[in-house]
C-alpha cells in the first residue's frame, strides 16, 4: 500500500477501486479516487495541504461554494468529487453573487495567520493594520531578490508610491487569494464551486483584479458582484502585478513582457 491507499483507508474506511490523474495539477498532485464502495474523492498531495483544508473550511462558513473537506491525512487532501460542465448561463451570475457574499466575511487585520506557497515561491501572510504597506511589502518586494534585472528598482519606486494608489484601510475581506476562471468550477443545473484557495484578509478587489487577469468573467457577473468604487481601474492593475510576478517567478521569462507592461502602466 502507498501513502494514498493508506490515507483514503484512514480517513474513510474504504479502499481504492480506480484512481486518475485529473488536470491542474501544476504545483501539487491531484487524483480522482473511485473507491471500493462506490463514492468517489479527490486527493491532493503537497507540504500545504492542511493549510488548504483550514482555508476550505474558513471559506465554507461564509456560505461560499466549496469542495467539501473529507480529512488530511499526512501532505494527503481528500475532498469532495464534484462533477464539472460547461458554465450554464446563470453560472457567471451566481459566481458574482456567491464572492461578493464571502468578501462579506471581515478579518481583524490584512494577511492571514499562516503562511502560504505556490510551489517554491513563498506567500508570506504577516497580519499588519496598514494595507499599502502589506501590498508593498508582503506582496511586491518580496519577490525583488528573485527578479531579473532592472525589475526590482522599479516595484520599489512602486512601492513609495502605493500610499497614493491604494485604500489605507479597506475593509479587510475573506479573500479566495487565487481566483482565476481555472478556479471556478462550473458543474451541471448553473452549479459553481471555488477551489484552490489561497486566502488571506486584504481589499476585496484584489480577486476581481486575479479573475481578470487572464480574460474576463461571463455575462451577468460584474452586475451580480455590484459596483466598484472610483478610481479601480488603477487598483486593477496594481494588485494584477503580484500574480504576474508570481508567474514570472514559476514559469519563466515568457512573462517579463507582462510585468513590464503593468510596469509602465503604472509609471515606473
Amino acid at each position: 500500500m502507498d501513502a494514498l491507499d493508506h490515507a483514503i483507508l484512514d480517513l474513510t474506511g474504504d479502499r481504492i477501486a480506480a484512481r486518475r490523474p485529473l488536470h491542474g495539477g501544476d504545483l501539487s498532485a491531484v487524483t480522482l479516487v473511485t473507491l471500493q464502495g462506490g463514492g468517489r474523492v479527490v486527493a491532493k498531495s503537497g507540504p500545504l495541504v492542511d493549510r488548504e483544508a483550514r482555508m476550505l473550511t474558513a471559506m465554507a462558513e461564509t456560505g461560499a461554494p466549496v469542495p467539501d473537506v473529507v480529512g488530511v491525512a499526512g501532505n494527503i487532501l481528500l475532498i469532495e468529487a464534484l462533477d464539472e460542465g460547461a458554465p450554464q448561463p446563470t453560472a457567471w451570475a451566481k459566481a458574482g453573487e456567491t464572492l461578493a457574499q464571502m468578501h462579506g466575511a471581515t478579518g481583524a487585520n490584512y494577511g492571514w495567520n499562516e503562511d502560504y506557497a505556490f510551489g517554491n515561491v513563498e506567500i508570506s501572510n504577516a497580519e499588519t493594520t496598514d494595507w499599502p504597506d502589506f501590498w508593498a511589502s508582503r506582496r511586491l518586494l518580496a519577490h525583488a531578490p528573485y527578479l531579473p534585472g532592472g525589475v526590482a528598482p522599479r516595484l520599489a519606486n512602486l512601492a513609495e508610491r502605493l500610499p497614493h494608489l491604494l485604500p489605507a484601510a479597506p475593509r479587510p475581506a475573506l479573500l479566495h487569494g487565487d481566483l482565476w476562471t481555472g478556479n471556478l468550477l462550473f458543474g451541471p443545473e448553473g452549479g459553481i464551486h471555488f477551489i484552490d484557495p489561497a486566502c488571506y484578509y486584504g481589499d476585496c478587489e484584489v480577486d476581481l483584479a486575479m479573475l481578470h487577469l487572464f480574460g474576463s468573467p461571463g455575462r451577468g457577473f460584474d452586475e451580480a458582484y455590484g459596483p466598484l468604487e472610483p478610481g479601480w481601474e488603477t487598483r486593477r492593475t496594481v494588485y494584477t502585478l503580484w500574480p504576474a510576478l508570481v508567474h514570472l517567478r514559476l514559469f519563466g521569462a515568457s512573462y517579463r513582457g507582462m510585468v513590464d507592461r503593468l510596469l509602465k502602466e503604472l509609471g515606473v
